[in-house]
């Protein structure tokens, strides 16, 4: 193994430990958000099906593993038990940034070993803007992947000591690997929102599937800050839009397949995603730290329970499916009316 693998493996292990060591947010935006109670539902709770279709895509229930690590040996033994989870539970996942398997091919069992596990799951692989096409389809053809992650994460970049500080061609890239991958293509964010300008940015170069990945989970410029020898930007922690104000900045674009993650914090915060738009829901941080407590048993009991809450909620609210969440009355906080007044969202 080459200095520059060690590095970066140094790296991926470093920021293994800092997510776990993550200091929990102290609020959430999920708490300005309200459902009007409606005393006398009008289903049985095996009448609700919380399926969602994100492009050509089924996903027999709305959550998945988010993407988290990969390209060290730890990494590896991560993805190998997020792995089993998935396929154990029947949801989506998806693997870290593949730039170390991409630049070096004996790195690349911590990602294949994913698809090795959960051979007929949904599994998504993942790249930065800054690849091209060419290592984007090998990252595609490397776990058989049935989706990209394109993750934009300019603040982790900018904090992060060695990190990219080149731009430019972050949406001609995007838009080249859009038109000549095969699979659904999700432009996502790494922790910090996204806005309605970058929806149309990205609408523009044929992108039709996001995952707004907002504030409120993992805080990669904490993490990166605290690589930083002088530990020095502290004050832009907590930088960017919350997934909730990333849901509402959405409403502008309704042609967008909508993915949630970012602060989930229980099954609540993920229907009121759904109540706002998002066909499925992530959660990182949480199953890292459910694989290192509980193991994969933990995790599987944990996501079994999770998703039986989910219907158990829809039901209180009378909802079927998705979409008949998505109708049901909201009441938000005067601080989510005062954005949306200001922003201009319907």
């Amino acid at each position: 193994m080459n200095s520059e693998t060690n590095k970066r493996a140094r790296r991926k292990n470093e920021h293994i430990q800092l997510a776990i060591d993550h200091p929990g947010a102290s609020s959430s935006d999920f708490d300005d958000v309200r459902f009007v109670h409606q005393s006398i539902p009008c289903i049985d709770v095996d009448q609700v099906f919380l399926s969602s279709m994100v492009g050509s895509l089924t996903f027999d229930h709305p959550l998945y593993i988010n993407a988290m690590t990969g390209g060290s040996s730890r990494a590896g033994k991560i993805n190998e038990k997020l792995a089993i989870v998935a396929r154990e539970t029947n949801i989506a996942m998806a693997v870290g940034s593949m730039h170390a398997a991409l630049k070096d091919d004996t790195l690349s069992e911590s990602y294949t070993i994913v698809r090795a596990q959960n051979p007929q799951g949904i599994i998504f692989s993942n790249v930065g803007a800054d690849v091209s096409v060419e290592l984007a389809l090998k990252a595609v053809e490397m776990i058989k992947a049935d989706a990209l992650q394109i993750h934009v994460n300019a603040p982790q970049e900018l904090i992060m000591p060695e990190g990219n500080r080149q731009f430019s061609s972050w949406l001609s890239t995007i838009e080249e690997i859009v038109k000549q991958v095969e699979v659904p293509v999700i432009v996502k964010e790494v922790g910090f929102g996204m806005s309605q300008e970058t929806f149309s940015q990205l609408r523009h170069i044929g992108v039709n599937i996001v995952d707004v990945s907002g504030r409120g989970g993992t805080d990669f410029i904490h993490i990166e800050n605290e690589r930083r020898s002088l530990k020095e930007m502290t004050y832009l922690t907590g930088w960017g839009q919350s997934t909730v104000v990333s849901l509402l900045e959405a409403r502008s674009s309704p042609d967008f397949d909508v993915l949630a993650s970012g602060g989930i914090r229980h099954p609540l915060d993920a229907v009121k995603c759904y109540a706002l738009g998002a066909k499925a829901v992530g959660m990182s941080r949480t199953m890292l730290l459910l694989i290192e407590e509980q193991g994969v048993e933990g995790a599987i009991q944990y996501i079994e329970s999770f998703k039986e809450q989910l219907t158990i909620i829809a039901a209180m609210l009378n909802a079927r499916n998705l979409q008949e969440l998505k109708e049901r009355p909201i009441v938000f906080s005067p601080e989510l009316l005062s954005w949306q007044e200001q922003r201009g969202l319907q």
